[in-house]
């Protein structure tokens, strides 16, 4: 069902596929189709079925080889995703977090570890055996579940989530387009939103000289130390101090006074406070490596308190708690305004995460090898953004029963179930499959034999 579109969006839609396809090399057409099959399919049981919609014109057998022997160009697709952004405020919002494909009992899958899953244990602990995979995507300040994934790396068993994403920070503002030469003052620098499970310090640390905000929730019970010139002069004996006055998050008596303060006033919070203290640091327990034998390091950032009056409306049966935020930046104060705004869109990225899941199944297949894995994860986070980018170019077929929404505030649900109008009225770039007989298949009497088995890899102490 469509509607009358607007140039612009539908000649950016049909741009995007055609710019996705060129990102694809080896099995190409197969790839495409499959992205399309996601696309259309009301649900996904299992890989296989997508072979039945009519989007995709080839076999079941090419889906498997597509996956396992195609090729997608990564760095390619992510200079796609970065070109069309979500348009929303002066400041781009980005959110990184992790979300855990699991594959407990996948004995023959390497390169699996044990990580926290909220809803799933083993033998009595919130953790699973699977990939884990880390997830940039662009927030907006709209009441709506849309989010704009950028960029996506699947995070090794050995490797440290801090360093990845610091990583994967660095390598994305460099696919940022340039556009016109801005003055110093006016340049805009984009804000990255992490939850609790990331280390400020390391986070800090790592973005160190990178024209970029980070935005760190911490928890309650932590303590900062500021400048110790404000303790009095230096003794003339002994090691001079490296730590201020102490400030306990669970102590309002040692609070200093705050160096930058704002009050706003929420339809659905009610009262926001929120306060900063500049220049204070957290103490570093132990170096990175051993036998350094330096001084710790002492990192410098502000400490941010947001208080709300109320909790919105279906969450206000729970008292409000206090939100600890760590910044850093290159400005010298930040904007309080958009800190405690950009933290409460963050959670839209699990509602994307759940409709990656729930509905395009990214997580069904039961693919061996984590290579497959990337290949179907890039394929997913693609189908996504062609349903963000024709929002614009379909019109709303709702039940009987459900909401009546505006063109423009179309959930990721409602394109879902009527983007297989738009994708039939435009076509597909791939290239119609060639009859080439029937298979031979496995020779009569050969095994494919017992499967390699992989212990799941632990993190060293």
């Amino acid at each position: 069902m469509l509607h009358a579109m607007e140039p612009s969006a539908l000649d950016t839609f049909r741009a995007f596929r055609n710019s996705l396809y060129n990102c694809l090399h080896r099995r190409a057409d197969a790839l495409f189709e499959l992205t399309d099959a996601l696309l259309t399919a009301e649900s996904v049981p299992s890989p296989v079925h997508l072979s039945l919609q009519p989007s995709h014109r080839r076999g079941w057998g090419s889906l498997y080889n597509a996956l396992s022997r195609g090729r997608i160009d990564a760095q390619a697709l992510r200079r796609l995703l970065a070109r069309y952004p979500l348009a929303g405020s002066e400041t781009p919002v980005y959110a990184v977090d992790v979300s855990v494909w699991d594959r407990c009992d996948a004995e023959s899958s390497p390169e699996r570890g044990f990580y926290y899953h909220p809803s799933r244990h083993s033998a009595g602990q919130p953790i699973v055996a699977g990939w884990a995979y880390q997830f940039i995507a662009q927030l907006n300040f709209v009441r709506e579940s849309w989010t704009a994934p950028v960029d996506v790396r699947r995070i090794r068993p050995a490797q440290d989530a801090n360093e990845v994403a610091a990583e994967q920070v660095k390598a994305f503002l460099r696919l940022l387009p340039e556009e016109e030469e801005e003055e110093e003052e006016e340049r805009v620098t984009p804000l990255f939103v992490f939850d609790a499970g990331y280390d400020s310090v390391k986070m800090q640390q790592g973005l160190e000289g990178t024209p970029c905000q980070i935005l760190v929730r911490l928890r309650a019970g932590r303590r900062f130390y500021a400048d110790p010139s404000l303790t009095g002069p230096p003794a003339h004996t002994g090691r001079p101090r490296r730590h201020g006055p102490k400030m306990k998050c669970t102590d309002p008596s040692t609070w200093p006074k705050p160096s930058t303060e704002y009050t706003c006033e929420d339809s659905g919070y009610g009262t926001v406070r929120v306060r900063a203290w500049a220049n204070l640091h957290p103490k570093v327990c132990a170096h990175e490596g051993r036998g350094s034998r330096g001084p710790l390091p002492i990192v410098v950032g502000t400490l941010v308190l947001v208080e709300v009056e109320r909790l919105p409306r279906g969450e206000r049966r729970r008292e409000p708690k206090k939100l600890w935020l760590w910044w850093d930046g290159p400005a010298e104060e930040p904007d309080l305004d958009l800190l405690w705004r950009a933290y409460i869109r963050r959670f839209e990225l699990e509602h994307t995460f759940r409709f990656l899941k729930q509905t395009l199944g990214w997580t069904t297949p039961r693919v061996r090898h984590p290579e497959q894995a990337d290949r179907w994860t890039w394929l997913v986070v693609a189908a996504f953004t062609q349903l963000r980018l024709a929002r614009a170019c379909v019109a709303d077929l709702r039940l009987p029963w459900e909401r009546r929404y505006d063109t423009g505030r179309l959930t990721p649900i409602r394109v879902h179930r009527v983007v297989s109008t738009l994708l039939a009225q435009l076509g597909t770039p791939a290239k119609p499959p060639k009859p080439c007989g029937r298979s031979p298949g496995r020779p009569k009497g050969r095994l494919s034999g017992r499967a390699k088995r992989y212990p799941v890899l632990k993190k060293a102490a």
